[in-house]
This record gives C-alpha cells, structure tokens and sequence, in this order.
C-alpha cells in the first residue's frame, strides 16, 4: 500500500525503534529504577550503565521488538543480560536492582 494511502497512526513506522529511541528509552528505564533503588549512583556509572543497556538492547533489538508488549518477557531478558553487568558497574546488589528494574518497568 502506498504511503498516501496509510492512516495517519501508521505512516513512518518501520516497526523497528530508532537509535534515538533506543537511547531515550533505555535512560528512561534505568531512571525508574534508579528511584526505587533510592541510592546515589555517580552521574559517570550513570552514563555508563545507559551505554551498557543501549548495547545490549542493540544486539537483541528483532527478539525485542518482537516481544514489545510482553514485559514479563523483557524483563526476564533484562535479569538475565544486562543486570550483573550493571549491578557491577554501580556497585549494588543484584537482586534488588532487578527487584528495582521490575518494579518500575511493569513485569
């Protein structure tokens, strides 16, 4: 179907989120659970651990987007991929970092 004739609501999507996308909702998330972990973690490991997650993401992105609205799904990906890394990075512990992350992403 031609891009004139779509509706409004499904012109420009790809069906994949673009970098910017990726980034802002990656910064997003870990904000989130940040607050709930209610610990100063330095502006830099901040940094860091968004780049860390915005990489992981990246090299999962089809199996992601594929699962887009199964949260416990992403979630479970999240335990698994990115939090020892992360929880390393921040220095905190594990558990309630993804007690924190599933909190705050809803899964």
């Amino acid at each position: 179907m031609p891009a004139h004739q779509l509706p409004k609501h499904a012109k420009g999507q790809s069906g994949l989120p673009t970098a910017r996308g990726i980034r802002r909702a990656c910064s997003k998330e870990l904000y989130r659970a940040r607050k709930r972990l209610k610990l100063y973690i330095a502006p830099e490991l901040v940094h860091k651990g968004e780049e860390l997650y915005c990489q992981k993401v990246g090299a999962n992105l089809l199996w992601i987007s594929e699962n887009h609205s199964n949260r416990k799904a992403l979630c479970d990906w999240w335990d698994t991929e990115v939090s020892q890394e992360l929880a390393e990075l921040w220095e905190v512990d594990q558990t309630q970092l993804c007690a924190a992350f599933r909190q705050s992403f809803g899964g």
